[in-house]
């Protein structure tokens, strides 16, 4: 019996120009590192851009209403302006060249939240893939409850180990009506997409997504990045039961696309005397003779050092963040994307302390959701953060 398919074409806003500066990486990234996101201003000038329409986590405080506010009033003020066109109707297949040169395929078109739960234990076509913080859903929550348009970060992975997706779209590639194609900005590559509208394709992109899933005993996504924002669109959907909210746009990507590596999320503390909270991580395993051993580089300004523990947790994410979560829940912790930049942000003052470890691989993914449920948060990244999913397509939520 074929399970109900719950992706599906939308009617997709696209600027009607200027795609260069519209177009802004995900708002959770370079979360520690200011200079980035004044580089994006600097670019955007007064152009319209996704930048005066998200909210970026570096910005974030215990209280956003004025900046919810004008971020609600400027995406009124786009529309009023015919900033957009809109695309009915449609899926968009998309090739972004990233910044390494390899070619990642997506699509993008709209989910049913009905069939997405980031609650542990889900047997819903789309699962988390990490454990959801709770906390995090109303901040971003809020963002959304107001906002008239979205614009989707969100990733969603499936699992075509033959790539029968991918290789239809790009068959049909020439028969396609080029949208945009352009540089993205910081060194992140290209992109270009494509609106997929003819009846007959859109048909048979459904055919090979629900034999996908059917191989999959009904589970057809898992969430790659974009898991709180949407927790957020699922949980204002619970709240208030509207169809206009019932939906969420995202792209889907093959997790076995060559472009597709899962790279560690690493953790750096804040305000804390590195000698001593190293030494508390250590003792924390000191009489644990766990199943599994785990290596970390520990950073601060003043040392460098490799660590050893035994834990009883199969990834050393799991461990630290065990660890984390339990002994020094009241520090501040950021979660930072590349070795290069964890290091940066762990030596800048004396009171940070990094942890550097390795990562999952990705061929684990499909098979550690259906067995074991969601993993730990913030347990990977896909690729570098330069190669995040960039805003571009929305979609009217009101």
């Amino acid at each position: 019996m074929k399970n109900s398919l719950c992706f599906s074409e939308a009617n997709i806003l696209l600027p009607k120009d200027n795609f260069e500066k519209f177009s802004v990486i995900a708002c959770d990234q370079f979360t520690s590192e200011p200079e980035y996101w004044q580089s994006v201003k600097d670019f955007v000038g007064n152009a319209p851009s996704a930048l005066n329409l998200i909210l970026p986590e570096i910005y974030l405080t215990n209280d956003n209403s004025s900046q919810i506010e004008k971020i609600n009033a400027k995406m009124q003020e786009y529309l009023d302006a015919g900033v957009f066109e809109e695309i009915n109707d449609s899926f968009i297949f998309t090739k972004r060249v990233q910044s390494d040169g390899i070619v990642r395929l997506g699509l993008i078109g709209k989910i049913d939240l009905k069939e997405y739960s980031y609650l542990p234990g889900s047997k819903g076509a789309i699962r988390s893939t990490e454990k959801t913080v709770l906390e995090r859903i109303p901040a971003r929550a809020d963002i959304r409850r107001g906002a008239i348009i979205e614009m989707p970060h969100v990733m969603l992975l499936f699992d075509d180990s033959q790539d029968t997706l991918m290789t239809y779209l790009q068959k049909t590639e020439e028969s396609l009506k080029k949208l945009y194609d352009f540089k993205l900005f910081g060194g992140s590559g290209s992109i270009s997409g494509y609106k997929v509208c003819d009846d007959a394709q859109k048909q048979e992109i459904k055919k090979l997504l629900s034999d996908i899933q059917d191989k999959n005993d009904g589970l057809l996504f898992c969430v790659g990045d974009g898991n709180h924002s949407l927790a957020a669109a699922k949980s204002i959907y619970e709240q208030t039961g509207s169809e206009n909210d019932r939906y969420a746009l995202v792209e889907i990507v093959n997790i076995h696309s060559p472009a597709i590596n899962f790279e560690p999320i690493y953790r750096v503390l804040f305000g804390v005397d590195p000698e001593k909270a190293l030494d508390k991580f250590l003792n924390n395993f000191s009489a644990s003779d766990g199943e599994y051993t785990h290596k970390f580089k520990c950073v601060s300004k003043n040392f460098k050092r490799e660590v050893t523990i035994k834990s009883d947790f199969t990834l050393p994410v799991a461990a630290l963040q065990d660890f984390l979560d339990n002994k020094m829940s009241d520090t501040e912790i950021d979660y930072v994307h590349e070795i290069a930049s964890t290091l940066k942000i762990s030596t800048a003052k004396d009171d940070r302390l990094g942890f550097i470890f390795d990562g999952m691989d990705k061929s684990e993914l499909f098979e550690a959701v259906i067995k074991d449920g969601s993993l730990p948060r913030k347990t990977f990244s896909m690729g570098s953060a330069l190669d995040k999913r960039f805003y571009l397509e929305a979609r009217k939520i009101k």
